[in-house]
């Protein structure tokens, strides 16, 4: 018995392949891309009896074998791939019991490729209220395999399945049915011409476009060379393939599977009349969204207060324990600082990946995509492109990867192009400590004027995004049309362990991919602020003991002014006030525009390089939001964040490119640094003017 064993989840979606995923791993995963796509890779470590673990790969959900998607592609490319590392000594296909004719499909397409496969049949706690009942051993002897029937819900039958993994050696690899009949000369002749090869292996290398990796190359070019039909029949016959798969699974199901129709019960129907309503559907919506962001601030406020006082006592602790010098000051004035401007948004960063998951979780994202799209289409947009723009509230990244699944090239550069507008996780720090600043505390109609404020921001944004993608389509004078297919789901209470790990996993990513990024830039901008050429910064305590001397200045008063005077001189405050004549006409300072220049490097960073800055030299116990609540404008005498540099800087966040990581992205997917140049010099370009606007109608 090997000590590991690779195993790979594959499924339909929708059919809990994640719940099962979820069941098995628990926190023992990771989540990357395969090598050379930008495709999301799951995969995990589970622990099984005898002293057994299990690699298990949970691979993109797919409908069949006949790939029309790169997620799919990926699927058939490890299939086929016995080279690869992460080729399956077993496959668990993952089916849900209320859809099983449908899932069936894929299951007898993979056994066709006579690897050991194992059928999970999910949701089983719904048949009783769906009124159906499975023939296990009939459906085990038909289909050549072994059946777990398990409930993720209610972790049922994941022990079963744990031991039919560690068992996959007994498992038969014969097909379920002889698909070649649908053309039995041409397989026959295909046969004949590659007996060393897998018959089925070699009808999915002629009719698919993929790509097998360490595969001879010289048996994929005689394969392509075999290509004796026409395209169009190699579509009929693989229509002819499914319609025969279909017929098998019909006759198998007739005897393997009852449904009792009367005592089925389903107030699906219902719900989606109400949901997808062309006037309740949207309120709805707009309701569900007005209390997620109430509950953003409402809840998350007391962590967050926690949270920015700790920080700042730990650097107070810092600084007054350790002796002086300057890793102390690095740590005390730079690390902690820095980190605590985004450790302090964990809480919200949760609370919002929380109701993400929750809403998805339960069926009812699929509803907004479906309610969406028709608004999509009359911006020339593809209906799948709300996929996009909605996960875009989590990371444009992953959105900009999940247009892969847009058939055409237009449609899918579109959707490229403006999802950045869609307000991301990452702007969430940058919003919130603003908004905290600048809007006042009060509500209307229960609703704080703060949340009504981030939902704005929100909705500009998604605007933005629609307006853009209207006028792009006007100019790249898109022709082609998509049709819009998504599958709505079953409504389910949401499996808390699902959400938790999709909060973890999500929050975890989210702080240490920003973290590694702040705690580069707090070192580098502490050494810039800390450190500064000539005799002004040299002698700044001469300079300002001589110029205040007139002045009863207390200790405390003449050491802040010094501290003042040394950051104004510092290599920082040097290069901070030469951008600061193009930035002054928009409300800010140097300061402000330091923190913009290192926030292209992900847009959170502009809170940790405040953090950072207003920390040099600082020795009072003050919050970073105490701090920046304080900074004076030195030409008008007023607080520098006030309502009208506020909304300039909320807006310029609303639109601007502030992103190199979504730049690459954007360059790895249209293979041009034609797009995102573009994207970066129009976006930047707007957001400038529009915050100058602002500023100038407001202050």
């Amino acid at each position: 018995m090997p000590k590991q064993i690779n195993v790979a989840l594959i499924g339909n979606p929708n059919t809990g392949k994640t719940s099962v995923f979820n069941a098995l791993t628990g926190l023992n995963q990771k989540v990357g891309n395969y090598p050379g796509i930008t495709v999301e890779k799951k995969e995990g470590v589970c622990k099984l009896p005898r002293g057994v673990k299990a690699h298990i790969i949970d691979l993109p959900g797919t409908y069949s074998l006949n790939a029309s998607s790169l997620d799919e592609n990926v699927v058939i490319e490890l299939l086929l791939n016995k080279n690869d590392k992460d080729f399956p000594d077993v496959a668990v296909v993952v089916s849900d019991v209320e859809n099983l004719k449908r899932n069936l499909l894929l299951f007898t397409q993979i056994k066709d490729l006579e690897i050991p496969t194992i059928l999970v049949i999910n949701m089983s706690d719904r048949m009783r209220y769906k009124g159906i009942s499975l023939d296990i051993e009939y459906l085990e002897e038909k289909l050549q395999t072994k059946i777990a029937l398990i409930s993720t819900r209610k972790n049922e039958g994941i022990s079963k399945l744990k031991e039919l993994i560690i068992d996959y050696r007994e498992l038969t690899t014969a097909p379920c049915l002889n698909a070649s009949e649908i053309d039995r000369n041409y397989f026959d002749s295909l046969k004949s011409t590659f007996p060393n090869q897998l018959l089925y292996k070699l009808w999915l290398v002629i009719t698919q476009d993929v790509n097998f990796g360490k595969t001879d190359r010289n048996e994929i070019d005689a394969l392509n060379n075999f290509k004796t039909k026409s395209k169009p029949d190699l579509k009929r016959l693989q229509q002819k393939e499914t319609i025969k798969r279909y017929q098998f699974i019909n006759t198998i199901l007739k005897k393997g599977q009852t449904i009792d129709l009367k005592s089925a019960k389903d107030l699906r129907i219902r719900f989606d009349r109400i949901l997808t309503h062309k006037f309740w559907g949207y309120l709805i919506f707009f309701v569900i969204l007005l209390t997620i962001f109430q509950a953003i601030y409402d809840w998350a406020e007391v962590p967050m207060d926690f949270i920015d006082s700790a920080f700042a006592s730990l650097s107070e602790w810092t600084k007054n324990k350790l002796p002086e010098g300057p890793f102390t000051s690095l740590l005390a004035e730079g690390i902690i600082p820095g980190l605590g401007g985004i450790v302090i948004f964990i809480p919200q960063i949760a609370f919002l990946f929380l109701f993400i998951a929750v809403l998805e979780e339960s069926g009812y994202m699929s509803r907004v995509v479906f309610l969406m799209d028709r608004i999509m289409r009359r911006f020339g947009l593809s209906g799948k492109s709300v996929v996009p723009l909605i996960s875009g509230t989590a990371c444009a990244i992953p959105a900009i990867m999940a247009t892969r699944n847009i058939e055409s090239w237009k449609e899918r550069l579109i959707t490229i192009l403006v999802t950045p507008f869609t307000t991301c996780s990452a702007r969430l720090p940058v919003y919130l400590i603003i908004i905290s600043l600048v809007i006042p505390q009060g509500r209307l109609l229960g609703l704080s004027y703060q949340a009504l404020t981030l939902m704005l921001l929100y909705l500009i944004g998604f605007g933005a995004a629609i307006l853009s993608a209207w006028i792009l389509n006007k100019v790249l004078k898109i022709k082609s049309k998509t049709f819009f297919v998504v599958e709505m789901p079953n409504y389910k209470l949401p499996l808390l362990k699902n959400v938790a790990l999709t909060v973890i996993e999500k929050t975890k990513s989210f702080v240490f991919g920003a973290g590694k990024i702040i705690l580069a830039i707090s070192i580098v901008l502490w050494f810039l602020a800390s450190y500064g050429p000539g005799d002004e910064f040299n002698n700044a305590e001469e300079i300002v003991t001589t110029a205040y001397a007139s002045e009863n200045l207390s200790d405390e008063e003449l050491q802040q002014k010094i501290a003042s005077h040394k950051l104004e001189h510092s290599f920082i405050g040097i290069t901070g006030q030469a951008i600061e004549p193009a930035i002054r006409p928009l409300g800010y300072d140097w300061k402000i525009g330091i923190a913009i220049v290192s926030s292209f490097a992900a847009r959170e960073v502009f809170v940790g390089t405040l953090a950072t800055i207003y920390s040099v030299g600082s020795d009072e116990e003050e919050t970073i939001k105490n701090r920046m609540a304080g900074e004076i404008n030195p030409i008008l005498g007023t607080p520098l964040f006030n309502f009208a540099s506020g909304i300039s800087l909320l807006l310029f966040y609303a639109f601007a490119m502030q992103c190199m990581s979504t730049l690459a992205i954007v360059k790895r997917e249209t293979n041009s640094w034609k797009w995102p140049t573009l994207q970066l010099f129009i976006m930047s370009g707007f957001a400038y003017v529009v915050a100058l606007i602002a500023y100038q109608l407001l202050k």
